[in-house]
């Protein structure tokens, strides 16, 4: 037995070191000279051994450039998406689960739907939209289009579903109304299905390229993601290979450490059980 989980082990290390060799090499290479770098990017025999040593690359990009200020915008959109995904989506999820109202059903059904709806395909409406209001280049541009997430909403729904309707009904009794339930008796009991939620809209909004792409055209709205694509596109103007590397072990830092602590969040969201808590 203990052969077998040792075989077990081998054979899942290897395929996850293969997956982490990218990330180890870009590691390494953010910690090199750019001029060793313009030379050949395997300074040693596997290119994973940062020799020779330098943190240059690192001070450069927070003494110059507009890395920190795209840090900082992914911060912003980030922080302001997720928590306005968790308000919306705590209180559809908790109407639709547990309040009766007219088309309630419609509208549980239009949620449904929007699930299959690719978020590419509703691009050019949002674009049009937000050209008519004047809201591109905006922080407000960039996180609203992605705060009304149907499967936010369906996750909730389904998590208010599974509590017991007996927790309900005693705080009922006790002639409590229904915004004081949800406030004082449900939503401490759905935090665990609100920290994944929290979670998984941190990481999407974070890693996101393709609205902030179409919705900012100046730098200064750059998010993370964009603004170090368009160095890698003009790499000329890059300053170095080491200096994109440093930038993208920048933006990999919040998502890494965010995975690290709230990892068992992470892992429930993605089996069966996670929407229960």
């Amino acid at each position: 037995m203990n052969r077998s989980y040792a075989w077990l082990v081998t054979a899942l290390a290897i395929p996850a070191f293969l997956w982490l060799v990218p990330t180890l090499w870009m590691v390494s290479l953010s910690f090199q000279p750019n001029d060793v770098l313009a030379r050949t990017t395997s300074s040693t025999a596997l290119g994973l051994v940062p020799l020779p040593f330098t943190l240059e690359n690192y001070a450069a990009l927070f003494a110059f450039g507009q890395t920190p200020w795209w840090f900082l915008n992914s911060i912003i959109v980030a922080g302001g998406m997720t928590l306005g995904v968790l308000v919306l989506s705590t209180t559809a999820g908790y109407a639709l689960a547990r309040l009766d109202f007219p088309f309630k059903s419609a509208i549980t059904f239009a949620c449904l739907i929007g699930l299959m709806v690719p978020e590419q395909a509703v691009f050019i409406p949002l674009y049009t939209m937000f050209a008519d209001f004047g809201w591109h280049n905006s922080y407000h541009a960039l996180m609203l289009p992605r705060m009304a997430v149907p499967i936010g909403v369906f996750l909730m729904m389904q998590f208010f579903k599974a509590i017991p309707g007996d927790i309900e009904e005693a705080a009922r009794i006790d002639g409590v109304g229904w915004l004081q339930i949800f406030w004082f008796v449900m939503l401490p009991l759905a935090r665990p299905a609100m920290m994944t939620l929290a979670i998984l809209t941190f990481l999407y909004a974070w890693n996101d390229y393709l609205w902030p792409l179409v919705s900012a055209q100046q730098r200064e709205y750059f998010t993370i993601t964009l603004g170090l694509a368009s160095i890698q596109s003009n790499f000329a103007q890059s300053e170095g290979l080491g200096r994109v590397m440093a930038s993208g072990v920048i933006a990999s830092l919040p998502v890494v450490l965010l995975f690290l602590i709230f990892q068992r969040y992470v892992v429930q969201a993605m089996t069966v059980g996670g929407t229960k808590g």
